[in-house]
């Protein structure tokens, strides 16, 4: 196993930002960037052991700061959707940026996605692992206290990709963070023919503004049901009024408690993926919004459902939600979750 660094390009105001690259005994390769902790590249082989990427993304720095689409990066301070940008926090009133209409997306206008971390790596027999640490200063983007942020990316001989988030406030906060890596674990075309089991028997539906309703819905006979393996595809077209708001699927679902919360395949690859998580939900998007306006590494345009999310994290819209759980953090707390990306081959 080991772990390389190479410059990658600056930043407009000069900052020198690297890309590391993560190999196992077994030819999976995930690179990484210190610039929004990006997962740039995750190379596994299928099943007749031939290396292909699986996730989508671009080869250059450049395309990643003008991206719109959050390929592979990190998310925070808070990981999904925040309404009106608003909400109370031990009696007092937050007002965060609103960078979706009214809405607060994301982490908002410069969010944990469009930062340089600092990076630290390190290797032995067995794992490499990437540590990123940044500091959010009270104040960014409307967040109170300041908030150090650590994320540990570590490949195994094993071929997971684990990532582990912590973080510490120095006053009353929300967070919520998460990766958004696009998975297509054909490596060309779209995923409505993989298939996907998740671990949830519910799940939070949405208003016109893709905002929990604050309600925790059956899946069962509808087409959100994954509790069986199903083709992603299968109905994704279907005329329920949830799958029409969101254009397709992205929806947050209420994972058991333990267990694989996901499980994905791709029948002409082999190539399978199982989630393990000690989040409470998981964001299943289709990448609806996804319109060709970008070009991927090789360069073709990156269409609707190109990829899918599986957006490990709390739910949306948390802070204004009673019946959600927790997302506050207080001084002397520490938040951390931990998020396992297994691949193998059948």
């Amino acid at each position: 196993m080991h772990v390389l660094r190479r410059k990658w390009g600056k930043l407009p105001d000069g900052s020198q930002v690297h890309l590391f690259k993560l190999s196992n005994d077994h030819g999976m390769v995930v690179e990484i960037s210190d610039y929004g902790g990006t997962v740039v590249s995750l190379k596994v082989p299928d099943k007749e052991g031939v290396i292909g990427d699986v996730v989508l993304g671009f080869s250059d720095l450049k395309s990643y700061l003008n991206s719109k689409f959050y390929f592979g990066c990190l998310i925070g301070r808070y990981a999904n959707r925040i309404r009106d940008g608003v909400f109370k926090l031990n009696g007092e009133e937050v007002q965060v940026s609103r960078n979706e209409g009214e809405n607060h997306l994301h982490g908002g206008h410069r969010g944990f996605d469009k930062v340089l971390w600092d990076p630290r790596e390190s290797c032995d027999d067995v794992k490499c692992s990437l540590t990123l640490k940044h500091r959010s200063p009270d104040g960014d983007e409307g967040y109170l206290g300041t908030l150090d942020a650590w994320v540990i990316y570590t490949l195994t001989n094993g071929n997971e990709l684990r990532i582990e988030y912590w973080a510490k406030t120095d006053a009353p906060t929300v967070v919520n963070l998460t990766n958004h890596s696009y998975f297509n674990l054909k490596g060309k075309g779209d995923i409505l023919g993989h298939s996907l089991k998740i671990n949830a028997d519910s799940y939070t539906p949405v208003d016109t503004r893709l905002l929990p309703t604050g309600e925790i819905v059956p899946v069962k006979g509808t087409p959100l049901d994954f509790t069986e393996s199903r083709v992603v595809g299968s109905r994704i077209n279907d005329t329920h009024p949830q799958l029409r708001l969101g254009n397709g699927y992205d929806h947050n679902y209420v994972l058991g408690k333990t267990g694989v919360a996901l499980r994905l395949s791709e029948p002409s690859t082999g190539r399978v993926l199982e989630v393990t998580t000690t989040q409470p939900g998981v964001q299943f998007y289709t990448g609806n919004f996804l319109d060709g306006s970008e070009v991927d590494r090789n360069g073709e345009p990156i269409m609707k459902h190109a990829g899918l999310c599986l957006e490990t994290q709390h739910y949306p819209d948390s802070p204004n939600q009673p019946d959600f759980p927790s997302v506050a953090l207080f001084p002397g707390e520490t938040y951390t979750h931990v998020t396992t990306f297994k691949f193998s081959t059948v």
